[in-house]
């Protein structure tokens, strides 16, 4: 399938290296095969997207809300005639199945039209302070850069570039290395839409061109998803730059399961939760946390359909869960799951890997259920970022919420019981940005999506996405309905 996608051997971007010393490959991870090589780019070039970017925006600053408006809206139009293409070529770099990769690109379709329609409708403010009339405006920070992920491309991209330029910045965006090329075409059709340079992208292996973005005097914003670890670097980088950041990172989130929930609602949103995307998703829900009176049936229950999903390639329509991204993170997945036996856990279940001779190099890791789990096994506190599950008996509210509190991350936590207060309550206790009440529904546009603790800061895909890409500015004039105070030794010395 990944022949048809016509995908060149080499791919070279206009802010490519000329020195094939930045190259990299990008694998199709359903075969391990080298889809393309990709010329990175470097010092230089990065300096001169910053410098194309910065010119762009003295005169997208310009356009009014409604214009800007307009364009977004155009541009998720121009998206959705390409959605699959891009579906497509998101499966064949990423692994994830078509028909779930076209549910990422409709994400994307989405927060354009989001943005498009909400940019010039927000009420401004306006003060009558009697002798002086005040209005606060918002104003565009200038040239910015988003630093992506490997696991979602289109719906990271289309969080940051829409809120991003809607509210008048230009941006400089730096896909996931194992998987850029459906990034690079996104922005190759936002470019046929919106003014040259208002939208860019330098691809990159490894740390350099995040680097060199963050450490520009001219990028005024970084809005990093990613790791923990890149996002507090950024951090360090950014702060001693007194440059704004927002850093959506990992996550280890918790399910907990009450004896008084509808436990089959729970176990399709805990096999959901847990395996969705592979498992490679800083909202997977990797802790699931039963009371233990349900214990042992959850578990039972929850074998049992992990061992039905069908692992294989992205592009077979049946497949339930693709390959991982690379084979750095097949071989990380395999050690976590080791060493959660090491720990003394027992696996409940595992899929079955794909017999297919075709598929034999490919970066598949079976689907993987823990039992027997205690809440300080590694497997129970690390993010693995992948499709393993670990399962942590509890006996009492108060055990599972401090379970949840213990993480360092604080992203999600899922509550399922029939006793709303209860459910209510303890969505109060938790120490996370989001709470699932007998759900795990994750495609929250028009929410803010985002966490706490060392899942990061800032939040994404609502409307006050833009007040976070913009500066707050007030201007004040005298009302003629009086005289304005003024410090008492000026009229003393103008004899007044």
């Amino acid at each position: 399938m990944t022949e048809a996608l016509n995908i060149p051997k080499q791919s070279i971007f206009p802010w490519s290296s000329t020195s094939s010393s930045k190259d990299f490959d990008v694998h199709d991870p359903a075969t391990g095969k080298v889809l393309t090589t990709v010329r990175g780019g470097d010092a230089a070039t990065t300096q001169a997207a910053i410098s194309a970017s910065a010119t762009a925006f003295d005169e997208w600053k310009q356009r009014s809300l409604a214009e800007r408006g307009q364009l977004l809206l155009a541009c998720s139009v121009a998206i959705d005639a390409h959605k699959q293409e891009l579906a497509d070529l998101l499966c064949a770099e990423n692994g994830k199945p078509v028909l779930d990769a076209a549910l990422d690109v409709g994400f994307l379709v989405k927060v354009f039209e989001f943005f498009g329609s909400l940019v010039d409708k927000l009420p401004g403010q306006f003060h009558d302070r009697g002798v002086v009339y005040t209005s606060i405006v918002r104003e565009p920070l200038g040239v910015c850069a988003g630093i992506l992920p490997f696991n979602w491309p289109p719906i990271h991209a289309g969080g940051k570039i829409a809120p991003c330029v809607a509210a008048g910045n230009t941006i400089i965006i730096k896909p996931g290395e194992q998987a850029p090329l459906t990034v690079m075409r996104i922005v190759e059709i936002l470019q046929t839409v919106l003014p040259r340079d208002v939208v860019q992208a330098v691809p990159g292996a490894g740390a350099e061109v995040a680097q060199l973005l963050t450490e520009s005097s001219t990028v005024k914003m970084i809005s990093l998803t990613g790791s923990t670890a890149a996002g507090a670097a950024v951090a360090r980088t950014a702060s001693n730059l007194v440059k704004r950041t927002a850093l959506e990172l990992g996550g280890k989130n918790a399910f907990i399961v009450f004896e008084d929930c509808d436990l089959d609602r729970a176990l399709k949103g805990a096999l959901e939760g847990a395996f969705f995307n592979k498992g490679e998703a800083c909202t997977a829900a990797s802790r699931l946390l039963v009371h233990e009176e349900v214990y042992d049936e959850f578990v039972d229950k929850l074998a049992t359909a992990v061992r039905k999903l069908r692992v294989g390639s992205g592009f077979d329509k049946a497949t339930h869960v693709g390959p991982v991204v690379s084979k750095q993170q097949q071989e990380r997945i395999r050690s976590y799951i080791t060493l959660g036996s090491d720990e003394g856990a027992k696996i409940a279940a595992q899929a079955d890997l794909p017999s297919d001779d075709a598929l034999k190099d490919g970066y598949y890791v079976a689907p993987t259920l823990f039992r027997d789990v205690s809440r300080s096994m590694r497997i129970a506190q690390e993010e693995i970022f992948g499709p393993v599950a670990t399962v942590c008996p509890f006996r009492t509210e108060a055990e599972a919420v401090s379970i949840v509190n213990e993480s360092r991350y604080g992203l999600v936590a899922a509550i399922w019981s029939k006793d709303t207060e209860r459910a209510l309550r303890i969505s109060r206790q938790v120490d996370t940005g989001m709470v699932f009440i007998n759900n795990y529904f994750r495609s929250g546009l028009g929410l803010p999506h985002g966490g706490s603790k060392e899942s990061g800061y800032g939040r994404e895909h609502w409307i006050e996405t833009l007040n976070e890409w913009s500066t707050i500015k007030y201007i004040q004039m005298p009302s003629g309905l009086g005289r304005v105070p003024t410090w008492r030794s000026v009229a003393d010395v103008f004899d007044e």
